[in-house]
């Protein structure tokens, strides 16, 4: 018997299931950034790498800020490397319309996942389980997502990251539940689905657009979804 939820943020509740590195490549395309998909997946790799060991992110940044960032990171990586080489003023053009075309996408996705999370919240607790840089609290407020969860389980703060399988047990904790009794929804097959069903959860694999073409045995979670609509 379900009776609560425990959420993944990232690739889940923002991007519909889709990884962040596809969603940011189709800004690129429908920008018509004149970069080719391998050049774009090593500025990816960069901006993420560089986030995950420069505390570049501060705990009061907004979604915005924080993609501006990312943004800056990977625009900047592609001009040192002379696959994109512009003058300042058409690097700043550019980064304000990918930004602007990415949160706008953002904004969509995060108010169907809430008018969702809305709906289950009246019936069950819920719990956020995040690898996130330290804002995700600040995030949730800024997409009216905060007061659906009961408790926020992030990261950089417990020092925990997925895919180990404790960050999802100190959720399960926090909705004071058995493992058995909490479904886990996430976008990552081995960050989300693997580690919760090693410690006994539901598993429901939101499945969108895949960084890599690796397949995944989709009898393994309990259900697989394309919406989180789905849940209801």
């Amino acid at each position: 018997m379900t009776k609560g939820y425990i959420f993944d943020y990232g690739g889940t509740l923002d991007t519909a299931g889709h990884h962040w590195g596809k969603v940011l490549w189709h800004a690129y395309e429908r920008q018509q950034l004149p970069v080719t998909e391998a050049q774009f997946r090593k500025a990816y790799v960069h901006g993420e790498r560089t986030l995950g060991s420069v505390a570049l992110i501060r705990p009061d940044f907004t979604f915005r800020q924080t993609l501006s960032v990312k943004l800056q990171l990977e625009l900047d990586f592609l001009r040192e490397k002379g696959d994109w080489p512009v003058d300042e003023a058409t690097f700043q053009q550019v980064h304000a319309q990918l930004l602007n075309d990415v949160y706008a996408g953002v904004l969509r996705t995060t108010a169907h996942s809430r008018d969702v999370l809305t709906q289950l919240h009246a019936h069950y607790p819920m719990v956020l389980v995040s690898n996130f840089y330290g804002n995700v609290n600040t995030v949730l407020r800024e997409f009216q997502l905060d007061h659906l969860f009961n408790d926020v389980v992030e990261s950089a703060m417990v020092g925990i990251r997925k895919p180990d399988p404790r960050i999802y047990k100190m959720g399960v904790d926090c909705l004071n539940l058995s493992p058995s009794e909490v479904v886990v929804v996430g976008d990552s097959f081995y960050k989300d689905i693997e580690p919760a069903k090693k410690i006994g959860c539901q598993a429901v694999w939101f499945k969108g657009e895949s960084w890599t073409n690796e397949q995944y045995d989709e009898t393994f979670p309990d259900r697989v979804i394309t919406d989180v609509a789905q849940l209801l």
